[in-house]
């Protein structure tokens, strides 16, 4: 009996075990289910085994995407259009299904959706009327405020010929012009006419057709100000940087009837002269603040301009602009510093080289003088020795080449021609001080050489490296052996103002005066 209860408590374990592992959630079997475009719907439900024993599901890694499943399974998604990037084309997303069994049993299992980006065509919105005027150039340029890509995608436009009225063209970048004729002008007053373009987007050329009103205008309206580039609350510069803004004025009653542009600033510094008419239509504003605009105290300074444009009857059309300054390291004031930096080491280096051009040639004299020279004293020293010390001595012709005893005065001679050459220079000391001066000279020209072209430009010295190659350059002019060649120190000081910038390319070839 015994045994057969043990017999018993195994298979039930054994069975438990086997309902355990068979507990598996059951997804959509067709190929690919997982993989689904923006905007598209997808719903399933996600089924267990063991269904009737499943307590709830549930589903984790959906923040943000939209997704919709409840307890009983049921799953439901209709990704976004800006869920995937134009340029990437896909992206995968992995979320995990969990279900829990009423006897505590969880089973987890990530499932990854791969969602496709889909193109969506350009938006035209309801367009401002074209108002024009008679016998004139009438221009619409189509805004980005009404006709854009929700995807990001460039623009084209292009004309529906059928559409256009004679006379008027569409340029791709979305540019209409037309001159209107005085029976086209008149036959708007009591009949719009409306003219139809297509709008592409690049590359995938999906179209939209946009339709834009022409009216003659018959009230007295007040002047539009567009300003390009579109400003939307507040530009940000730094004191070096330029603002260059182009306003557009146009008057629905005919542009003729524009009397005036200009602009109001909050700080008096900003001048109007800034504003340049290039046409009666088109205004051009450039401003560079400046490195004193800011004080460094402040850090940032804003300033508004108000631009406005008044037709004849007074009306007035407004567009303000909001400019942040912030303060900027003066780049013109360093540039120079550090210019004279770089020309200042080369031409210490220049002085230096043209010094020991003239001690090497003056140790070539010597060095000359010193060959010949110690012979020629050696004999007149003897010389002298026996005119003012040699007795009266009788010698046989076979000895004329032996001395066999000599008095006082002949010794000293003797030593005469020995101390010859400690009395004069030194060959050897010339050579070596020769040998020095060449090797110190190479050393220096080589370093000028890079130096000069390594930094030749502006935007190389303000690299922070420039500093740690005139340290480079300067050890090796102050090369501890120019001590022997016993150097003028004072004449650098001398020679600095004399030294021009032609005599600094002379000898190096690369150095710049930028």
């Amino acid at each position: 009996m015994k045994h057969f209860l043990f017999c018993i408590a195994i298979f039930s374990t054994s069975i438990a075990g086997k309902a355990q592992n068979s507990h598996e959630l059951i997804f959509p079997d067709s190929a690919g289910w997982n993989v689904l475009n923006e905007n598209q719907s997808l719903s399933f439900r996600v089924r267990a085994s063991a269904a009737d024993a499943v307590k709830h599901f549930s589903i984790e890694g959906t923040e943000g995407l939209g997704i919709r499943f409840d307890t009983l399974g049921n799953f439901s998604w209709q990704p976004s259009y800006d869920l995937v990037d134009r340029v990437a084309k896909t992206k995968d997303f992995t979320v995990i299904f969990q279900a829990t069994w009423a006897d505590g049993t969880r089973t987890r299992k990530p499932i990854t959706f791969t969602v496709k980006h889909v193109n969506r065509a350009p938006v035209v919105e309801e367009l401002p009327v074209f108002y024009i005027k008679q016998s004139a150039q009438n221009i619409y340029q189509f805004s980005s405020d009404y006709v854009y890509d929700a995807d990001g995608d460039p623009l084209s436009f292009k004309p529906v010929l059928s559409k256009m009225p004679e006379g008027a063209t569409l340029t791709s970048q979305g540019l209409l012009t037309w001159h209107t004729s005085r029976s086209q002008f008149n036959s708007l007053k009591n009949s719009p006419l409306t003219i139809e373009f297509i709008v592409q987007d690049q590359p995938d050329k999906a179209e939209t057709v946009g339709k834009l009103r022409v009216a003659q205008t018959q009230q007295d309206l007040p002047p539009e100000i567009l300003i390009i580039p579109s400003i939307d609350s507040l530009i940000t510069i730094k004191e070096d940087e330029t603002v260059n803004l182009k306003i557009y004025i146009s008057d629905p009653n005919g542009d003729d009837n524009i009397r005036s542009a200009s602009f109001v600033s909050s700080d008096k510094r900003i001048s109007l002269s800034l504003l340049k008419e290039n046409t009666a239509l088109l205004y051009e504003f450039t401003w560079t603040p400046g490195y004193d605009f800011v004080e460094e105290v402040q850090k940032s300074l804003d300033v508004e301009l108000v631009f406005f444009a008044l037709d004849k009857t007074n009306n007035r059309a407004e567009r303000k602009v909001r400019i942040r300054i912030l303060d900027a390291e003066n780049m013109i004031e360093k540039d120079a510093n550090q210019y004279q930096k770089y020309r200042d080491n080369l031409v210490d280096a220049l002085i230096l080289l043209q010094q020991l051009d003239a001690n090497q040639k003056k140790l070539n004299n010597d060095y000359r003088k010193a060959k010949r020279g110690k012979k020629n004293r050696s004999i007149v020293n003897a010389t002298f020795g026996a005119t003012s010390g040699f007795s009266p001595i009788i010698f046989q012709p076979n000895q004329a080449k032996v001395v066999g005893g000599v008095g006082g005065t002949t010794v000293l001679t003797l030593g005469t021609l020995e101390a010859a050459e400690v009395i004069g220079k030194s060959k050897q000391d010339i050579l070596d001080r020769i040998k020095t001066g060449i090797e110190i000279r190479n050393k220096i020209q080589s370093a000028g050489d890079d130096f000069a072209r390594r930094f030749a430009l502006k935007s190389a010295r303000r690299n922070s490296e420039f500093e740690k190659e005139i340290d480079k350059l300067r050890t090796s002019m102050n090369d501890q052996r120019l001590v022997l060649l016993e150097l003028d120190a004072d004449e650098k000081n001398q020679k600095r103002a004399k030294i021009t910038s032609k005599d600094i390319k002379k000898v190096f070839l690369d150095f710049s005066e930028e």
